[in-house]
């Protein structure tokens, strides 16, 4: 009988990294690459709550997707409820050609975008990693990948073959989809979060207006070049001065938060039962539990 997969741990590079606060950042980056994939942009289009509900429909899918890393015992069984929500997830791209979301390189192209990801926040806010922390990090996306119980056939052979797969990706197949053109618009002119929908639409839009451009430079400046041809962003010394300067004033932030407090929920919990403290998982707030994408409802991983 063959072995059910082993769950990542505290020692791990993917615990010490995915899990930070400062990670998110980079949400809407990692969305953004998954949807300009013709495959998953289609299946977010057809299918997902996201533009409808976005910060509801995100906040619950980073519980499920932080808890395939950290849920320990019960990380499997989280990556079979991941999984299970994509069964229904299928149709025809707009060139008509089929698409299902369970399809392992439409399934495997979303997951390397959080593995990318860890490694572009641990470079960005801590350090450079050594070729062997990379090596490492690969082997462990490819341990998470088992946790969902999906083929292994798209899963390159080592970080170098990652690296070339995943460069390959951005300049020959990511395009700019239809959810990718309706996803930019969200990032100019988003929602209200909860908290703030009481706000007079004048104050929200003036309000919001700084970090609307912030999180366009950030986004944009982390892509890989050939993601930003695609979108026709043109990337000048003036606006990579700018980056310089917006991550050097979110390190100096980043130093100020010590300990479990620099984790998500799920992080958090998963650092005590390691240490040995009776602990329970941690669920998404009632706010993000209820409508058309609740538990259980077809949608993307961050779509």
């Amino acid at each position: 009988m063959a072995q059910p997969p082993e769950p990542l741990g505290p020692d791990s590079l993917t615990w010490r990294y995915f899990g930070e606060w400062v990670a998110f950042v980079f949400t809407g980056r990692a969305t953004l690459l998954q949807v300009m994939d013709p495959a998953l942009g289609a299946g977010v289009a057809e299918h997902s709550a996201v533009f409808d509900e976005p910060f509801a429909r995100l906040w619950r899918s980073l519980f499920e997707i932080f808890g395939v890393v950290y849920d320990g015992p019960d990380a499997a069984a989280t990556a079979a409820a991941v999984r299970g929500h994509h069964t229904a997830i299928k149709g025809l791209r707009p060139d008509g050609a089929r698409y299902h979301a369970l399809d392992p390189a439409t399934f495997y192209w979303a997951h390397a975008t959080f593995v990318e990801g860890v490694r572009t926040h641990a470079e960005t806010f801590h350090r450079r990693l050594r070729d062997d922390e990379l090596d490492r990090l690969h082997a462990e996306g490819v341990q998470w990948w088992r946790l969902y119980g999906m083929s292994m056939r798209p899963v390159p052979a080592d970080r170098r073959a990652f690296e070339e797969y995943f460069s390959r990706h951005c300049a020959h197949v990511l395009e700019l989809t239809p959810a990718a053109r309706r996803l930019v618009a969200a990032f100019a002119d988003p929602p209200p979060p909860p908290p703030l929908r009481g706000l007079p639409a004048p104050l929200w839009r003036l309000l919001r207006l700084p970090a609307v451009r912030l999180h366009w430079l950030l986004t944009v400046g982390t892509l890989p070049p050939a993601v930003r041809a695609t979108l026709g962003e043109r990337w000048t010394r003036a606006r990579a001065a700018r980056l310089r300067l917006l991550l050097g004033a979110l390190r100096a932030l980043w130093r100020l938060p010590r300990g479990r407090w620099r984790y998500h929920p799920r992080a958090t919990a998963a650092f005590r039962r390691a240490a040995g403290e009776p602990v329970v998982l941690p669920q998404p707030p009632a706010w993000s539990r209820s409508g058309a994408g609740a538990p259980g409802a077809a949608a993307s991983r961050l779509g």
